[in-house]
């Protein structure tokens, strides 16, 4: 039976499976790409305005880290220059996700077995989630090219490209990491973690040294030039090695027994005491949790080193200056920044709660769940012991962001603090909608992804788009004080502290009250 047989059928029920959450990422990357040239060219609208951001640029290497240099000066130009990077980075985000959610995911479950003593070739299911990985990107690049030509951006083509194989580079490089580990956690995580190391690289080399830009695919997909002077053959960078990552899966992938990896997991006895579910589900999110603490912490250094020169980067520029007031509030222009810097921070630790309490989820449909509870632990005590790892830690994300502020910033270590720290409430309400689906609608849970994603856009996209005022008020977070700059509010606070046990609440009640799932 050849390796492949069965790859159609393992595809399509791919693409049925994820025939939700793909639209939402590619809608939400298109998106953001999409709005850009009609928000720059209002914010620079002259020669003059596009001239002098060049400059700035230029002479300042922190904000080069944040957003890369400016080639060009046209809308295009500016638009690569604004989101290119970050676009790369949320296809590659997808591309993981979605390789390892039809690999190593099912392997963890069980499900692939069942699969695989029917007719389904030993390479199929891999074959199949990177065929899955391609149609996602290969449509979020047509839709970026269309878009971006019915604007009439000559050069669309090099843009949308080389956003569709970063991510292309990432699902051979989630591939990998799925022969490699033996958990479907730790491979999300290791590819997480190059994809960090991608940005970091990008970063220093577009701040400082430019040959580590090389050394990044974010940075080719930078190299790449789009709407100023192609370099076509860099794309022949991240063609080769998704072919060489993906070669390299292959071979892992026929040198292994199912439900085997190249890296196991540590058997026991366990180091330390788990007395408890508590113990437990710290145990299991613990390294997850350290990952993101340290890329808050360091996060909130850079943002913080960026705020001195925030102030050049709008002088001058009504335009600009009024975005950064509709996200931060209307104050200095320090404290407008430090706002919205937080803000997003704010935003993304979202993204922690929703998988934090979604892990609840895992261990249940895995069947982890259902010896736990054979024995004299309680439903509300195995579900307690991961809420309080999920809220508890966001809040751990934000203390420590506001730390890397400080040590960033060096200034009002406690208004940078106190910013930081209001932030929770509206992340913990994501997470209480997503423990209140879990309990009633479990299947159904994993739409807590989708209000995180719809959040994330209105607070990332809105604002720059200057969106109707009821749309802004769907978030949370548009009503809280915006801190530094503004006076605090306790209202809106204790409300939203309100909703979050009153969902979690009724979320626990009923996961008391309903069947486990097998």
């Amino acid at each position: 039976m050849s390796a492949l047989v069965g790859t159609g059928v393992l595809f399509r029920l791919a693409l049925r499976r994820d025939r939700v959450l793909l639209p939402v990422w590619i809608g939400v990357n298109a998106l953001m790409v999409l709005s850009m040239p009609g928000t720059l060219g209002e914010l620079y609208a002259t020669e003059a305005e596009r001239a002098a951001l060049r400059s700035q640029m230029a002479g300042n290497a922190s904000l080069r880290a944040l957003t890369g240099p400016v080639l060009d000066e046209s809308l295009g130009g500016l638009t690569a220059w604004r989101v290119g990077v970050y676009a790369g980075l949320l296809a590659a985000v997808m591309s993981l996700l979605i390789v390892i959610r039809h690999t190593r995911d099912e392997e963890e479950s069980g499900r692939l077995e069942v699969i695989a003593s029917g007719a389904v070739g030993r390479r199929a299911p891999l074959s199949s989630a990177l065929l899955a990985s391609a149609a996602a990107n290969g449509m979020l690049a047509v839709v970026l090219i269309a878009g971006l030509a019915s604007l009439g951006l000559a050069g669309a083509a090099a843009l949308g490209l080389a956003v569709g194989l970063v991510g292309l580079v990432f699902a051979s490089a989630a591939a990998m990491a799925a022969q490699l580990t033996q958990s479907a956690r730790l491979a999300r995580g290791l590819t997480s973690g190059l994809l960090g190391a991608a940005f970091v690289l990008r970063a220093a080399g577009d701040s400082a040294s430019s040959w580590l830009t090389w050394a990044s695919p974010l940075g080719w997909l930078e190299k790449v030039r789009a709407f100023a002077g192609e370099r076509w053959w860099v794309l022949g960078l991240l063609v080769l090695a998704c072919v060489l990552q993906g070669a390299l899966a292959y071979v892992l992938a026929g040198r292994r027994d199912l439900g085997m990896s190249f890296l196991p997991t540590r058997p026991g006895p366990a180091v330390g005491r788990m007395a408890s579910a508590g113990a437990l589900a710290w145990r299991l999110q613990r390294g997850a949790l350290l990952g993101w603490s340290t890329g808050f912490f360091l996060a909130g250094v850079i943002y913080g080193s960026l705020t001195e020169g925030a102030a050049d980067l709008v002088s001058g520029n009504s335009g600009a200056r009024a975005v950064l007031e509709r996200m931060g509030g209307r104050a200095g222009v320090t404290d407008t920044f430090l706002s919205a810097m937080i803000g997003m921070l704010g935003l993304v630790s979202a993204l922690y709660v929703v998988s934090a309490v979604l892990r609840l989820s895992s261990e249940e449909s895995s069947g982890r769940a259902e010896p736990l509870l054979a024995c004299a632990v309680s439903r509300l005590r195995w579900a307690g012991g991961h809420l309080v790892t999920a809220f508890g830690g966001e809040a751990l994300l934000m203390l420590l962001a506001g730390l890397g502020f400080w040590a960033g910033y060096g200034e009002r270590p406690g208004a940078v603090m106190g910013a930081c720290l209001v932030q929770v409430p509206a992340a913990w309400a994501l997470g209480a909608v997503t423990v209140f689906l879990y309990g009633f609608v479990p299947r159904a849970a994993v739409a807590g992804w989708v209000a995180a994603g719809a959040v994330l856009l209105i607070g990332w996209v809105g604002s720059a788009l200057d969106a109707p005022r009821w749309l802004l008020a769907v978030s949370p977070y548009d009503h809280l004080p915006k801190l530094p700059g503004a006076e605090m509010t306790w209202g809106p606070v204790g409300v939203l502290t309100g909703l979050v046990v009153l969902l979690t609440s009724a979320g626990l009640v009923g996961l008391r009250r309903r069947d486990l799932r097998s």
